[in-house]
């Protein structure tokens, strides 16, 4: 039926603080395809009117809004909830009214309750049902003028009674509204919906230039592709790799960012370009565009996909130096700007100038990199720093690329202030690095997962956790513990449904740091490492199980369904995921990689769908050992050099 439009100086019901809605609806909230968007929203009128109101919402592509009624939660508080079905943008809004209808089958109710003669407000209920008969399907148009043919019949009177106050009439009143002088909310909210990577995925990031068998010698894509039935064993499902781009020669940087390169040495991936090419060519020493072509294609029969590296810098032998100079920022000698962030300084990069005069063509320029990238077979796209680099260029670049290739996925590489972070994912970018790297007391990491999944940020901020990246070290992953480096992995993969890793390094238990600095010492940036990818030990033993349960586990595929539980000890974080389907983990991780750590945890009731008498299974899909659990607490205790986690899963015991 047709939504009606605000009609003024006849609205009465207001409608106020919908949740969510980002600034005011400024920006999209992000869903997958699958999620049920919750809505709510303050409804009210004046007087004692009954009200009604309801959910509008729409693929973008149809012309025909959907409708679901809103019920009230409390304090004139309504809430509803629709299923999204489809990727791309849906808009939802919303309508309310006085529902005189509603009302009167209210008001007769009491009357007749009450013992009073109701035979004028039975002529009333039939002018209603005289009009909901026009909009009703034939089967309730003429059980409708049934009732009201009734309704005008004194000698039906007792009968009218028990129809006025019965469901049937209820049921009529929700089917057929009356919307006179609705107040529809003056705002079309949107929802972008991506596909399911957006919302779940495991990363491995590696050095394809690192990949080959043999020591000394250069990787490729070839190389890099051998490791592929390696990576989809151990359950990874994206593989991330730095810019793949020439590098140039001017200022290059040697071994742990010495000023000068020594004869022979690589080179950063990231001091993009040489005369060769730049965003558009490819490193030759790690193969041709076919053979790249070739390692995504390969990529996705291990249901792999690969992700670039987007860095928005450039050597300065970069074309772009050369052709666009005003692209760059000038010194008053003449000589361009290079990247600082003091006191360190790049002088192997030039960032560019988002102030230049000449913005549109850069902006056009950016953006068919991408797409060329898109038409590579690329559909992820991690971005470096793009917090150094306008706003407004990213709403641009995404909605363009998106166009193009709907099925694009971005990850916000940026370490930085929250507001700038969260400004970042409103604008487009699919998934963001996080703080969780800092994150390492039970206080902290409580409270930052409950900032990121109950609070607004749940509705636009996709948690990426990584515990460490090719330029991250934190301090007390330097102390190369392997107990540190098993919880806080499971952390990673188990708190969020993305997550990664900077993989060989991580394997290897790596943890020689620079001195007074979160960095790596010999980093891959710098120089070509050598690894025995055929390599095991307990935390690659540990990666392969941990995916393999996120893989079975749908409580595993999502971020915003944490509970936090209960146990008195701070060195025990508990936690429990739970899914619609009924899945449902418990994850306890001793903090203390140094200790056997105890407590009683205390497993909501509620959560799991148990009463506080009910007997459960715990089941370690780790170990596959097996508890039967009783009561409100439960006993438990993690020595960190067996295994410093629990990964349970609920099981019902039947009996």
């Amino acid at each position: 039926m047709p939504i009606p439009t605000n009609q003024p100086g006849q609205n009465r019901c207001v409608i106020e603080r919908v949740t969510p809605e980002l600034d005011a609806g400024r920006y999209a909230i992000k869903a997958t395809v699958g999620d049920v968007i919750s809505v709510e929203a303050d409804v009210f009128a004046d007087g004692h009117d009954k009200i009604s109101a309801r959910l509008l919402y729409r693929p973008e592509s149809a012309a025909d809004w959907l409708e679901v009624p809103m019920n009230p939660i409390e304090n004139d508080r309504y809430g509803a909830s629709f299923l999204i079905e489809k990727e791309g943008f849906y808009r939802y809004t919303f309508v309310a009214w006085v529902d005189h209808p509603l009302t009167w089958q209210h008001e007769i109710t009491l009357k007749i309750r009450d013992g009073q003669r109701v035979e004028v407000e039975l002529l009333s209920g039939a002018l209603f049902f005289d009009e909901m008969a026009t909009l009703a399907l034939p089967d309730d148009a003429r059980a409708l003028q049934a009732a009201a043919k009734l309704f005008r019949d004194k000698r039906g009177y007792e009968h009218a009674l028990h129809l006025a106050t019965g469901p049937d009439v209820k049921a009529w009143i929700a089917r057929y509204p009356l919307r006179h002088h609705a107040t529809r909310y003056d705002r079309e909210l949107a929802v972008y919906v991506d596909r399911e990577r957006a919302r779940f995925g495991a990363w491995y990031s590696l050095f394809p230039r690192s990949t080959h068998p043999e020591p000394g010698q250069h990787g490729t894509f070839r190389t890099t592709a051998a490791l592929l039935p390696r990576l989809a064993d151990m359950g990874f499902d994206v593989l991330y790799i730095p810019p793949i781009h020439h590098i140039g020669t001017a200022f290059r940087k040697g071994k742990n960012n010495a000023v000068t390169a020594q004869p022979g040495e690589p080179g950063v991936p990231y001091g993009i370009g040489s005369e060769l090419g730049g965003h558009d060519a490819i490193h030759p020493d790690l193969g041709t565009l076919e053979e790249f072509k070739a390692l995504v294609e390969e990529s996705q029969t291990f249901g792999i996909e690969v992700a670039l590296d987007l860095a928005i810098q450039c050597s300065p032998d970069h074309p772009w130096v050369r052709d666009h100079p005003d692209w760059f920022r000038l010194r008053p000698d003449g000589t361009i700007q290079y990247a600082e962030n003091p006191p360190k300084k790049y002088q192997d990069i030039y960032p560019l100038n988002f102030e230049t005069d000449d913005w549109r063509n850069l902006w056009e320029e950016l953006k068919r990199v991408l797409l060329l990238w898109g038409a590579w077979g690329v559909r992820i796209i991690r971005v470096d720093n793009p917090h150094t680099k306008a706003f407004g260029f990213w709403e641009w670049v995404i909605a363009e690329v998106k166009a193009e290739y709907p099925d694009m996925l971005f990850l916000s590489e940026a370490f930085t202030r929250p507001k700038v972070m969260q400004q970042l994912a409103k604008l487009g970018f699919s998934q963001s690095y996080t703080y969780f790297a800092w994150r390492e007391t039970k206080a902290g990491l409580t409270q930052y997962l409950t900032e990121l999944t109950q609070g607004e940020m749940r509705h636009y901020f996709r948690p990426n956790f990584w515990p460490n990246t090719h330029d991250i070290l934190t301090w007390p992953m330097q102390s190369g513990s392997e107990a540190l480096y098993l919880s806080r992995f499971f952390m990673a993969a188990t708190l969020s449904s993305n997550y990664g890793i900077y993989g060989p390094v991580y394997e290897y238990l790596e943890h020689t740091g620079i001195p007074g600095k979160e960095e790596y010492f010999n980093s891959e940036k710098y120089e070509i490492r050598h690894w025995n990818w055929q390599h095991v030990n307990k935390l690659t033993y540990v990666i392969g199980l941990v995916n393999k349960a996120r893989r079975e586990n749908s409580a595993l595929q999502h971020t915003n369904n944490i509970t936090f539980c209960d146990i008195a000890n701070d060195h025990l974080l508990a936690y429990l995921k739970t899914h619609a389907d009924g899945n449902r983990i418990l994850c306890v991780v001793n903090l203390d990689p140094a200790q056997t750590q105890a407590g009683q945890v205390r497993v909501p009731f509620d959560k799991i769908g148990k009463g506080p008498d009910e007997e459960y299974l715990v089941r370690d899909l780790l170990t596959d050992a097996a508890y039967v659990w009783r009561g409100e607490t439960n006993f438990i205790a993690l020595d960190p050099h067996v295994l410093p986690m629990h990964l349970f899963r609920v099981e019902d015991l039947y009996r």
